[in-house]
């Protein structure tokens, strides 16, 4: 693919397209399409056909709300209960979104071209557009996001419709080991993509008082780790910078 790029002029589309489709060989998206193994053999597991796992794959495309509504088929809930989990789940897709859009846009972009780009907003597209986009040249910046994020999706929607029909054929620790890969993967993808320390305080006392929260109400234990994490690592922050702050006032002027 490197070279063919080399014969392609940059200023074309053809070429940011090649470009884009090159992060599929980064790392964040080589563990995410691990991950999708064992997505599928969560699938698999739970009774849902591999059509249907495929077509969650990219229809749904994040990966929390795909397990989501695995676990909500698996526990029997109606269809309203469900899609209402799901869209909870993908709320804090929104202000990724938010912050993405303005770096797609152009004067000449189409609202109905952003609207079809934000589908594949997730986790792994995000981190790697906001990583990559300043780098590429603004026209070429929808094309260039298309070229990564619609073919990663593809890419996967694929991976699982192969691996739910070849998953019969892997030992149990395989599969589990692969299914244990999505938390490491998320895990390590928001803490390389926290912009402030408030963000990383997050994640570090999330885990922390995810057991206790589980003990207190196992039904509700991630919201709870979540918000109190949340409130927690917030104040850390604040106190981190007020500790710092007559350190900067008292140096040399």
């Amino acid at each position: 693919m490197a070279i063919l790029e080399r014969t392609l002029d940059r200023d074309g589309s053809l070429f940011w397209i090649l470009k884009g489709m090159r992060g599929l060989l980064s790392v964040p998206a080589i563990i995410l399409t691990i991950s999708m193994i064992g997505f599928a053999g969560l699938a698999r597991e739970s009774g849902v056909d591999w059509i249907h796992a495929a077509f969650m794959t990219f229809a749904i495309w994040a990966l929390p709300a795909k397990i989501i509504i695995v676990g909500a088929i698996t526990a029997g809930l109606t269809l309203p209960a469900a899609a209402l989990a799901v869209a909870l789940s993908s709320v804090r897709l929104m202000p990724m979104v938010v912050a993405l859009m303005p770096e797609l846009r152009t004067p000449r972009s189409s609202k109905l071209s952003l609207m079809a780009l934000s589908h594949f907003v997730a986790i792994t597209c995000w981190v790697f557009a906001m990583e990559h986009l300043p780098s590429v040249p603004r026209d070429k910046r929808t094309v260039f996001f298309a070229g990564f994020a619609v073919t990663l999706t593809l890419l996967n929607t694929v991976v699982v419709a192969v691996a739910f029909n070849l998953m019969g054929q892997f030992p149990p620790i395989v599969t589990g080991a692969l299914a244990f890969l999505t938390p490491v993967y998320f895990f390590l993808s928001l803490f390389g993509s926290a912009r402030e320390a408030s963000g990383r305080y997050g994640l570090f006392v999330g885990i922390v008082l995810l057991p206790p929260a589980h003990w207190i109400a196992p039904d509700m234990d991630i919201l709870l780790a979540g918000i109190a994490g949340g409130v927690l690592a917030h104040l850390m922050a604040l106190g981190a910078a007020r500790r710092s702050r007559p350190r900067i006032e008292d140096g040399p002027r």
